[in-house]
């Protein structure tokens, strides 16, 4: 059932986001003030799989307050290609430039009910470091995890970053499909 919006007023903006209250119109007729959050730019991530393992940053997130392992991903900036974004991202934030060609995993919307996220995930299949990252202020870490060893570092809370899980659990499901 589709929601109506009757008005859309505008609450915060700055750089980063936009926020917004709507007049929503469930199908029952319904009113809510509904909270929309939209951000600045899609963002880019990429998921480098190289000898059944896959390269993860160790990050602190102030907002939740916790520790948790993620891909790399960041904004991607305008008039640039998502897969050129989600390698530039990878290589500032560990220091490793992903093997071409790079090919596309997933698209998210990782709250749509709330924002206008959308994540664009690409996957590599091995990559070069060439240097330190440039942005290590990202991350505590950045090793080279094994594929086996995915699921119980989700088990255990370590990789609960939605991006992140949707990704990782994306191959690994594929990991597991017979070759065609």
């Amino acid at each position: 059932m589709r929601w109506t919006v009757h008005s859309v007023r505008d609450l915060y903006q700055d750089q980063w986001v936009h926020v917004q209250s709507a007049d929503v119109e469930l199908p029952d007729g319904r009113h809510l003030d509904h909270r929309l959050i939209k951000t600045a730019a899609p963002g880019a991530g990429l998921v480098i799989v190289h000898d059944q393992r896959v390269l993860l940053l160790w990050r602190h997130r102030f907002i939740t307050d916790t520790w948790g392992w993620e891909i790399p991903q960041g904004s991607i900036r305008p008039d640039e290609d998502p897969a050129d974004a989600a390698a530039r991202e990878a290589e500032e934030e560990t220091g490793w430039r992903a093997h071409r060609p790079i090919r596309p995993l997933l698209y998210s919307q990782p709250s749509p009910g709330l924002m206008t996220s959308q994540h664009h995930i690409f996957r590599a299949d091995g990559a070069t470091q060439v240097g330190p990252p440039k942005d290590a202020f990202e991350s505590d870490k950045i090793e080279w995890i094994p594929l086996a060893d995915i699921r119980g570092l989700i088990d255990k809370r370590d990789i609960v970053a939605g991006t992140t899980l949707a990704a990782l659990l994306y191959i690994l499901a594929a990991s597991s499909q017979p070759a065609d």
